[in-house]
């Protein structure tokens, strides 16, 4: 799987995190490992051009999906097990805009950024929240997937420092092989 992200929005955001929340998305999803998506965060101007040239909306939002069209037909699902090399789609991220939800909602940006890509990986796969059951739906999910996604990055820095820990003691008695 193929992760490109390019921050073209002058606002620092840590890109191996977008990479991982990403990548834990797809793989829950059981996404095709082929497939290749890319992830563009852009200046409020820009996401306001994009807005207002596909979705006929004034000024900018804090992120949109471009779903590629050959992954519409059923024989080139993105989650069918024979597929080749396909772009899965793009991704575009307002961080500047993103700022006043993470605000609202009391948390860093990061945090937002690490939502808004979940969000976006979910309308690439065909989610919607157009309708008050749908809306439900891919909250939920979307809900699920960032604490499992959080839960498992906890975990894996609670071993690490276990191991740490652990390597300090040995080396400290003498013990640690080396």
């Amino acid at each position: 799987m193929s992760i490109e992200v390019s921050n073209e929005s002058g606002v620092a955001m840590d890109e191996s995190l977008i990479v991982s929340v990403a990548r834990f998305a797809l793989d829950a999803m059981r996404v095709s490992p082929a497939v290749e998506l890319a992830i563009t965060a852009v200046t409020e101007d820009a996401m306001s051009e994009l807005h207002e040239r596909w979705m006929e909306e004034p000024g900018p939002t804090d992120v949109m999906s471009f779903p590629m069209d050959e992954l519409l037909d059923e024989s080139r699902r993105p989650d069918a097990p024979d597929i080749g090399p396909a772009l899965l789609g793009d991704i575009v991220l307002c961080p500047e805009f993103a700022k006043g939800n993470a605000r609202k909602a009391g948390h860093p940006l990061a945090d937002e950024l690490h939502l808004l890509t979940v969000h976006g990986v979910l309308h690439l796969l065909g989610y919607d929240h157009g309708e008050p059951e749908e809306e439900r739906e891919m909250f939920s999910l979307q809900a699920r997937l960032l604490a499992t996604w959080r839960s498992s990055r906890e975990e894996a820095a609670a071993r690490a420092a276990q191991r740490r820990t652990d390597s300090a003691v040995l080396g400290a008695a003498g013990l640690e092989d080396g």
